[in-house]
């Protein structure tokens, strides 16, 4: 399979909280995104080839450039902008921002849960890294 093919201009909050930070790159609403402590806590885009030192957080709300603020999802139901398939867990993928239903986790890649469908457009996220690479 492949990362999902996210329309930014649809993303969006249904319910949760969401944070907000500072672009440490530029973000497109619909990436997944981790908050690096060793650089002021700028939101970067998560990556499955090394989140086990990059804690996923959550799912970039709007798009941003770097150096400026950033509102992501970190719980709670969004419409990804993307069709999904109902009830596939969806992952963090080796592509930096992008996600993957959960099959597309490759030998090394280091695992991110970001949530599951529970409709063709509705992501509930339930965002957790095992900080361990898959054999």
């Amino acid at each position: 399979m492949a990362d999902l093919s996210i329309t930014a201009a649809n993303v969006e909050k249904v319910s949760g909280r969401v944070e907000t930070g500072t672009a440490g790159i530029a973000i497109t609403a619909g990436q997944s995104v981790w908050v690096d402590t060793n650089d002021d806590n700028k939101v970067k885009l998560a990556d499955a080839d090394t989140i086990t030192e990059h804690a996923l957080r959550g799912v970039a709300l709007c798009d941003s450039a770097a150096d400026q603020p950033v509102t992501y999802l970190v719980d709670g139901v969004m419409d990804l902008g993307a069709t999904l398939v109902v009830n596939e867990v969806y992952i963090v993928s080796a592509t930096a921002g992008g996600i993957a239903p959960v099959a597309d986790l490759a030998s090394g890649d280091f695992l991110g849960i970001v949530g599951f469908a529970t409709a063709t457009n509705r992501l509930t996220l339930h965002v957790a890294s095992s900080g361990v690479a898959k054999a």
